[in-house]
């Protein structure tokens, strides 16, 4: 029995009796299904064949299996928190993995294993009465398995590098459907992609094996906002100060709009963790010290936690809103303040916002020190950019777009390559790997999915498939 809808034909055939909870194009919930839990308000013209809601690994065994069946692709979803979102695309079988859940922690080794569909609220809120913590996504609702896959650009990052580091084994579904460990000793090629790959992993990880760390008692915060105006001295300042700062301290400069005063402003944001009080106040003091006269805004050591920043990311991006995103790692030697001028002070709403993440000195590890792993993740510089564009009414999809499409347009030849996690691959080409890494991590897609059956990355006319990208600016 075949049908159609939005253009596209449908499979629900009587002959096909799969074991798992699978949605058809013709179910009366399938379009919950499909863009239920994409977080960017502004939905995909795409449609998957079906989704499957799995609960276990079983049921992603069996639904890849079905697609071969069919001689259709797959398509993962853990958290739906990718901009582009990722996981809907045409004529694919959905797996969507937010009501499969797992979580236990060997408290002897501070090893964790989690499903991909737990998010970094979730993970930190069960770590915490056992003294642990992971550093995962800053947004309360982004899920691990995009998080990790993409590299993981967590929680003081700048200092402890990215969270895939802190990856020691996964448990994967291949693209025939078999079911596979991965670490440095077995399946190693699939572990060195897992840790950097993004959308493209040519496999479904069910399962991540985490490193997880001590928890501080201590967490503070300190921020300096400042009226636009003086944008160029409160960020020369930060710049400045940001690589030989408290390793412990994460830093950020954000153009945004602050609720209750007019105009743009530059905000500053220092937040570190610590296990005492005097070596927060410590930590934070170089920079009280050294603030730029003219903050509007200021507050010094102040108390936080975990849940209370996952609550300020969340206010900062909220559900129910349009969103385009793009980034960029400026190049070392690059004029940082002038390039990024624009991008901070001409936001096209109040609720966009840019920001600049300090990322030295972890930028500077490599595999050679023994500080940065060898794996798939490879492109990083001293400075991290993002727009975030994000409006609720359809009718400024052109304008806010198009700020972001100017503001890199004027940025690209200052950018060295972008992060996977704030990308759109069906808007802009560039570098996302080393130029060896990234044949390197091709090669291994084509070697264990050479017929693309788990969708890969989402290019313009989603045409990629096992090829993956170019890797070229």
């Amino acid at each position: 029995m075949s049908s159609t809808t939005h253009g596209k034909r449908l499979l629900s055939k009587p002959e096909l009796h799969p074991s798992f909870p699978i949605i058809w194009q013709d179910s009366i919930v399938y379009e919950r299904a499909r863009v239920g839990r994409v977080f960017n308000n502004r939905r995909p013209s795409r449609f998957p064949l079906a989704v499957v809601e799995a609960t276990n690994e079983g049921h992603i065994a069996e639904a890849v299996r079905l697609a071969n069946q069919l001689g259709c692709r797959v398509s993962v979803r853990s958290g739906g928190h990718s901009w582009a979102a990722w996981s809907v695309r045409d004529d694919a079988i959905l797996i969507d993995l937010g009501k499969f859940f797992h979580f236990h922690l060997n408290n002897e080794i501070g090893v964790l294993e989690a499903s991909p569909s737990m998010t970094g609220r979730m993970v930190n809120r069960l770590l915490d009465p056992h003294g642990r913590m992971f550093p995962g996504g800053h947004c309360p609702d982004v899920a691990l398995g995009g998080f990790l896959l993409q590299g993981g650009m967590g929680w003081n990052c700048k200092n402890w590098g990215f969270a895939c580091q802190r990856v020691l084994a996964i448990d994967v579904v291949t693209a025939t459907g078999e079911r596979l460990r991965c670490d440095e000793e077995q399946n190693s090629d699939l572990f060195w992609a897992a840790r950097g790959a993004g959308p493209g992993f040519p496999a479904i990880v069910t399962r991540f094996h985490l490193q997880t760390l001590p928890r501080s008692t201590h967490m503070r915060s300190s921020a300096y906002i400042y009226e636009k105006k003086d944008y160029r001295q409160a960020f020369q300042w930060i710049l400045d100060i940001s690589p030989t700062y408290d390793d412990s301290t994460e830093i950020v400069c954000v153009g945004n709009h602050i609720p209750g005063r007019t105009g743009g402003h530059i905000t500053i944001l220092l937040v570190t963790m610590k296990n005492d009080e005097d070596e927060a106040r410590a930590a934070l003091q170089p920079a009280h010290d050294s603030a730029p006269p003219g903050h509007v805004v200021s507050w010094f050591c102040k108390e936080t936690s975990l849940p209370q920043e996952y609550d300020d990311q969340h206010a900062a991006n909220p559900n129910g809103h349009r969103y385009t995103v793009d980034n960029g790692y400026v190049d070392n030697d690059a004029d940082v303040v002038s390039v990024l001028e624009k991008a901070f002070t001409t936001l096209p709403s109040t609720k966009s916002f840019t920001l600049w993440y300090a990322m030295n000195p972890a930028s500077r590890f490599t595999v050679a020190d023994g500080r940065l792993k060898d794996m798939a993740l490879s492109m990083q510089s001293d400075h991290y950019f993002a727009t975030y564009c994000v409006w609720e009414d359809e009718a400024n999809d052109d304008s806010c777009q198009g700020w972001v499409r100017d503001i890199f347009a004027e940025v690209e030849p200052h950018l060295v390559g972008s992060y996977l996690g704030d990308a759109d691959f069906q808007v802009r080409n560039t570098k996302f790997w080393g130029d060896e890494q990234g044949k390197k991590l091709m090669k291994i897609r084509r070697t264990w999915d050479p017929k693309g059956v788990v969708a890969g990355y989402l290019d313009q006319d989603d045409k990629s498939g096992a090829h993956g990208l170019p890797n070229e600016r």
